[in-house]
C-alpha cells in the first residue's frame, strides 16, 4: 500500500486562461496508506480525472504526483502498481471463475499454492467461493462485476485499489451487499481504496473520508458526519442530503439583530457569532430539512420570537417521515418531519424556526464562514 500525494491541475487544452479552461484546478491533496477514500460529485466534476491521473493513465498538465513520497508522474500504471476496477466487467469469459481471480497473480510469478490461498480468500469474501469452477461466460453481470472486482482486490502487493463507478451495473440490492463487502474487505486487508462515484449513498457508506467535487475542484473532504453536519461549501450542503441543505438569504442589521428571507428573526446575535458575519452585507443562512422546526400559526396567532413566517405549498407522505414545501415569498424551504403526526395541511401558515446549533452562514463565494453552533444563547430559539 502507499500514501498517495497530488499537488497538480490538469487541462485537456493546452494554453489553459481561465478556470474553465481546467478539467482539475490545482489542487493539494493526499490519501493515506490503507485509507478508504471516494470522489464523488456530478458528472462532468473532474473526478474520473483525478482518478486516472492517480492511476498513470493519464498524465497531469501541471504539477506531479507521489507516492509514499515518489515521483511518479510520468509511470505507467504497472509501473506504479496500480489495480483499477472500471464501471463494466473486465474479465476472460472462456476463463473459470478462479482462473480469472488467478490470473493477476499467475502473471506475476507468484506460487500456485499462494494463488490457491489467496484466491480462495478472495472469492469467500465476495461470495463466489461456490462457482469457482463456474465459466465467466455463463455468470450474470453482477457475477461477473464481482470476478471484476476479485481480480482488483486478489494482489497483496499493489500501491492501491482504484475503482471508477464499478456498481453501475449492479441490481439495487446487490449494490448494497457488494458496499458492505467492500467495507469488510477494506477492513480486513487494510488496502488503499479510491472509489469514485456520482451516488451519495454509495460514498458515505463505503468511504472513511470523502472528496466532494464540482466543476473540478475538490470542495471538502470529510467524513460523512462532516459532510452532513458542518458543509464548507454550499455545494456540499445542496449535494449531500435527501433533499439538500436549504438556503435563505439573509442580513446582519445595523442595530445587531439578524433577518432571515427580508424577515426580522431575532433582535441581536451572539457575540461570537456577529464577529463572524459582515454587519449590513448579505449572506447565506444555510440549514438542512431535518433541523426546521414548523409551527402552526391559526389565524390571528403571531408567531413565536425567533421564527419566520411562509406558507406550506405542499406535503409529501415518504412514509417514515413527511416532507413539506414551504414558500417564504420568493424562496422555497424543504422540511422533514417525523411521520408519527399529522402536519399542518397545504396552505397553512407556519412559523418556521431556522436558527439552532445545526444552522451554517455562507458568505458571498459560498464558502462557510461561520456556524450557529458554538453561540450562546441559541436554545430559546431551536
Amino acid at each position: 500500500m502507499a500514501r498517495i500525494d497530488l499537488d497538480l491541475a490538469h487541462a485537456y487544452r493546452p494554453d489553459p486562461k481561465s478556470d474553465s479552461d481546467y478539467a482539475l484546478l490545482p489542487l493539494k491533496m493526499s490519501f493515506e496508506d490503507g485509507g478508504a477514500y471516494a470522489l464523488l460529485g456530478p458528472s462532468g466534476c473532474g473526478k474520473t480525472t483525478m482518478l486516472n491521473i492517480v492511476s498513470g493513465l493519464l498524465k497531469p498538465s501541471h504539477g506531479t504526483v507521489r507516492f509514499d513520497g515518489r515521483d511518479v508522474t510520468t509511470l505507467t500504471p504497472q509501473q506504479r502498481n496500480i489495480a483499477q476496477v472500471f464501471q463494466f466487467p473486465v474479465i476472460y469469459d472462456t476463463m473459470t471463475v478462479a482462473e480469472n481471480l488467478a490470473f493477476p497473480l499467475r502473471n506475476r510469478g507468484v506460487p500456485a499454492d499462494r494463488i490457491k490461498a489467496r484466491v480462495g480468500r478472495i472469492a469467500e469474501m465476495l461470495e463466489l467461493n461456490g462457482q469457482l469452477d463456474q465459466r465467466a461466460s455463463n455468470l450474470a453481470a453482477d457475477a461477473k462485476q464481482k470476478i471484476s472486482l476479485g481480480r482488483g482486490l486478489v494482489r497483496e502487493d499493489v500501491s492501491a485499489v482504484l475503482f471508477d463507478e464499478p456498481l453501475t451495473v449492479i441490481d439495487p440490492h446487490l449494490k448494497w451487499q457488494l458496499r458492505r463487502k467492500l467495507k469488510q474487505i477494506h477492513h480486513e486487508l487494510k488496502l488503499t481504496l479510491i472509489y469514485v462515484t456520482h451516488d451519495q449513498v454509495e460514498a458515505l457508506t463505503f468511504a472513511d473520508r470523502t472528496v466532494v467535487m464540482t466543476r473540478g475542484r475538490a470542495v471538502q473532504v470529510g467524513t460523512a458526519g462532516e459532510l452532513f453536519e458542518r458543509p464548507s461549501h454550499r455545494f456540499v450542503g445542496h449535494f449531500i442530503g435527501s433533499p439538500g441543505m436549504n438556503f435563505l438569504p439573509a442580513r446582519l442589521e445595523e442595530g445587531g439583530g439578524l433577518s432571515v428571507a427580508e424577515q426580522p428573526l431575532i433582535d441581536r446575535v451572539d457575540p461570537e457569532l456577529g464577529a463572524a458575519l459582515s454587519r449590513g452585507e448579505p449572506f447565506t443562512l444555510g440549514i438542512r430539512p431535518e433541523y426546521v422546526a414548523v409551527d402552526d400559526v391559526g389565524d390571528g396567532v403571531p408567531a413565536a420570537t425567533g421564527t419566520i413566517t411562509g406558507v406550506i405549498s405542499q406535503v409529501q407522505d415518504i412514509g417514515t417521515y413527511w416532507l413539506l414545501t414551504v414558500k417564504i415569498g420568493p424562496h422555497t424551504l424543504k422540511s422533514r418531519l417525523s411521520g408519527q403526526a399529522q402536519p399542518p395541511a397545504a396552505g397553512a401558515t407556519v412559523a418556521l424556526r431556522v436558527l439552532n446549533p445545526h444552522t451554517c452562514f455562507y458568505g458571498a463565494d459560498e464558502q462557510l464562514i461561520a456556524t450557529a453552533a458554538t453561540a450562546k444563547g441559541l436554545e430559546g430559539h431551536a
